[in-house]
């Protein structure tokens, strides 16, 4: 039974099918409105170079940019970055840069980023980050391989080439965070804020 004491229900700034799971799990009332922006040139337009930084200020965008269309709606947005040895990475476009990732990631500690914003009528009402610590195994060409034939596309949905929740697990030694922001959504932090402003009945 949904929990949301709105009358419409929130809106998720996001495609992704992991976040639209924490959520209905969570016994949220919501819609998915995916956020007509480019990434990319956000993050180079606003000069950002943190990758904390460049997680909130894509959560905030999508967000806004969906609620600007959505008049009196709260809209959640969300977004991860990935930080290695200093460099950012993105999601990989082919097969190819998705070997790159791995063997960049490959025995080394790497840092995700996840931001999670809640905008209504394009006026910023919460924003949040946290970090995970995640240390991947040392991977041969042939486990590279094997993997990414076993995952197919879904190795270029998520940033770094895996998701923890399937295949990707395979890949790591150690991992450190909170669960949520491994998947791309600080849940607890957002649910404590719509507690705050009475939103949901739980």
């Amino acid at each position: 039974m949904a929990i949301w004491r709105e009358s419409k229900p929130l809106i998720l700034a996001s495609q992704s099918r992991v976040r639209q799971l924490l959520l209905a799990n969570a016994g949220l009332l919501f819609e998915t409105v995916p956020a007509a922006i480019d990434e990319r040139t956000v993050q180079q337009s606003s000069g950002l170079t943190t990758a904390s930084e460049i997680a909130a200020r894509l959560a905030y965008e999508k967000a806004r940019e969906v609620s600007l269309r959505s008049p009196g709606r709260y809209v959640i947005g969300a977004d991860q970055t990935l930080e290695c040895d200093g460099c950012l990475f993105n999601k990989p476009v082919s097969r190819e840069r998705a070997v790159a990732h791995l063997h960049a990631l490959s025995g080394r500690t790497h840092l995700l980023h996840a931001g999670v914003s809640v905008v209504r009528d394009g006026k910023p009402l919460f924003e949040y980050v946290s970090v995970a610590r995640m240390t991947m195994r040392e991977l041969s060409e042939d486990t590279i391989r094997v993997y990414l034939d076993a995952a197919g596309d879904a190795a270029s949905s998520s940033v770094g080439a895996y998701q923890l929740e399937s295949l990707g697990i395979h890949l790591f030694s150690l991992i450190e965070g909170d669960h949520f922001t491994i998947l791309g959504l600080p849940l607890l932090p957002l649910l404590a804020f719509l507690r705050s402003q009475e939103l949901l009945s739980l």
